[in-house]
């Protein structure tokens, strides 16, 4: 699914989105639950963009449904892949993940990457801005390309609804608010979640935001 010119939602992973961003070093924002490795390099192939050219692999978070092929296709591509410091500790295995989330963990059993870097104060990749927006895990971040915000975690889309995700699921439920609060001003037309489909900033975000009291 094409969001913005360059910028796509792979259809291959639908618990929890792959978003492509294609150029002359192509950058892929999360990588979907285990097992699609083979799924992601077809369609990302199909786009016209030979696997070579990606060269970041960006996290969201440490979620089993984010991190999934990440350590694959860092073999098949060899991309550098970064991540938020704090998180860091849940993806290669050093730490392990609260509450529900270890049990998920141990059901899944996501292979365990090597992360290049962690993202730095004021993070950017070419266009691609880091903003941390800590909650859902210690170290959750979202990026902004152009007028496109990649959300995470922060929030779901629900047919065309925005809603925080469970409490049990969150890390610290009120930091969530707090990071939400922090993109209200920020200017973008299009909100590309996590679980949920692509959707044009517009009046239900912004009664959203109004709901969402810090």
């Amino acid at each position: 699914m094409q969001i913005i010119k360059n910028v796509y939602q792979l259809e291959c992973s639908k618990h929890g989105h792959v978003f492509l961003i294609k150029s002359d070093e192509s950058i892929l924002i999360d990588t979907g639950m285990p097992g699609l490795t083979k799924k992601i390099i077809s369609e990302i192939e199909s786009l016209d963009v030979p696997i070579q050219t990606i060269k970041k692999i960006l996290l969201t978070h440490h979620d089993v449904d984010h991190i999934g092929n990440a350590k694959k296709l860092q073999e098949v591509t060899q991309a550098e892949l970064w991540a938020s410091k704090e998180d860091i500790p849940y993806i290669v295995g050093a730490q392990n993940r609260p509450g529900i989330k270890r049990i998920i963990q141990v059901v899944v059993q996501p292979q365990k990457p090597a992360v290049f870097d962690y993202y730095k104060e004021n993070q950017h990749f070419g266009e691609i801005k880091v903003i941390h927006a800590p909650g859902h895990t210690p170290g959750h971040s979202i990026f902004q390309y152009r007028n496109v915000l990649f959300t995470g975690d922060l929030f779901e889309v629900l047919n065309g609804n925005f809603r925080l995700l469970p409490q049990f699921m969150n890390w610290n439920h009120e930091e969530v608010k707090k990071s939400i609060a922090l993109i209200k001003d920020l200017k973008f037309d299009w909100i590309c979640p996590s679980h949920g489909e692509p959707i044009q900033r517009g009046i239900v975000f912004e009664e959203f935001l109004k709901v969402i009291k810090y």
